[in-house]
């Protein structure tokens, strides 16, 4: 009995980039005392009142089969939400709510690409997207932000990646780097796009974690709301990852097509969770900031501590809950580094090149642990890098 080709074209040959994610893991199951500084999985929990919104819902019996694009109070909270953010007018009819931003960026592909075309997205990169790309059939192609230039992508790369693409895959604030996209970015990013006609798809789940602005919705820029597509997501900005609420906004067209595909795959998401939702937008950016701030306090503790190292060199982290350390001078490569400091240290992160090319010779450090312990663990990093660099 033969399985269907499309999951391991989906994997491609690469893998999924956590091979040390998973062996911290199994090390810590083990018994085994391990710092971990790998997923972006906040600290911080959901807050109690938006889990007992949750809790009344269901026992209110919102438990049955909701409107398939999102209950319509959610849907026009988050075009108002959206319009007040960007200043572009954005109806419910412009969004549907998924069950998750990863889910949000699957359905995108899935209505923009046919297996003929390429989907591009600018490396380094989530290790998702190009499994998200290659599951509808389409080819993965990487437009490369070079370290040197701060991770900005240029308009130059991403035209000679575009024969024969179809969309764009971007990510402001970024990761796995931390660096938001600047304004001239922002525009050659769009210009691009006008250019070779191609859809933009933007990943903007960081958009509450904004240390150093502006932080640009390129759906904002003159001509980008008809050919982008917006992700978003409670995940981060109100520390609900496990509940998988997210969101697309796009032209109407796009959402129609979504719909559809929603009505064969996960037939809504459940109402209880869309209220609580609701409930936790509601709540205002006062609720949004403070859940963000032990992130923007985290990334001034890195900065302390890397600031004047002779080896380990800090990509700057203007947005985000990450940091990408520079640790080509010890001689090792992001992976051999991250191995070495997992086992003769104990602690673990995350390999540039789990990442893509361009982040070889890093490091994705997640700034999910305590401040102290962060800084605990930041200072040992940097000694056992500046101790292999001799």
């Amino acid at each position: 009995m033969e399985l269907a080709a499309r999951v391991a074209h989906m994997r491609g040959t690469g893998g999924n980039g956590w091979g040390i994610l998973y062996r911290a893991r199994a090390m810590i199951a083990a018994g085994e005392k391990v710092v971990m500084l790998t997923i972006g999985e906040p600290d911080v929990k959901t807050d109690p009142a938006i889990l007992a919104a949750m809790a009344q819902s269901a026992a209110n019996g919102h438990t049955g089969y909701t409107d398939i694009p999102g209950i319509p109070a959610l849907r026009a909270e988050i075009a108002a939400r959206v319009t007040a953010r960007t200043g572009v007018e954005t109806r419910a009819e412009n969004v549907l709510v998924t069950p998750g931003g990863q889910a949000a960026l699957y359905t995108a592909h899935q209505v923009l690409l046919d297996p003929q075309c390429a989907g591009l997205y600018i490396s380094p990169f989530y290790p998702t997207y190009t499994g998200t790309i290659r599951a509808s059939g389409a080819e993965a192609r990487a437009v490369e932000a070079r370290a040197e230039a701060g991770f900005q992508p240029a308009k130059a790369d991403i035209l000679a990646a575009s024969p024969g693409a179809r969309t764009l895959l971007i990510n402001s604030p970024n990761n796995p780097t931390g660096v938001i996209y600047t304004p001239e970015t922002i525009a050659g990013i769009a210009g691009a796009c006008t250019e070779a006609d191609l859809w933009l798809i933007s990943d903007e789940v960081y958009e509450t974690q904004v240390w150093e602005g502006p932080a640009i919705s390129p759906r904002s820029l003159p001509g980008m709301a008809e050919r982008t597509v917006v992700l978003g997501s409670l995940s981060k900005s109100h520390a609900m990852t496990g509940s998988r609420i997210g969101w697309m906004v796009a032209p109407e067209a796009v959402i129609d097509a979504a719909h559809e595909l929603a009505i064969n795959t996960t037939y809504g998401v459940p109402g209880f969770i869309q209220d609580a939702a609701l409930f936790a937008l509601r709540r205002g950016a006062g609720f949004e900031a403070a859940v963000a701030a032990p992130f923007g306090r985290r990334r001034d503790i890195v900065r302390d501590v890397m600031a004047d190292s002779p080896v380990v060199g800090l990509t700057h982290p203007a947005g985000a809950m990450y940091a990408m350390l520079d640790i080509r001078r010890t001689g090792l490569s992001g992976e051999e580094f991250a191995a070495r400091l997992l086992d003769e240290e104990k602690i673990a992160v995350m390999p540039g090149e789990s990442f893509g090319a361009p982040a070889a010779g890093h490091l994705r450090i997640a700034l999910t642990l305590e401040d102290g312990a962060l800084e605990a663990a930041l200072i040992r990093l940097r000694a056992f890098a500046e101790a292999l660099a001799g």
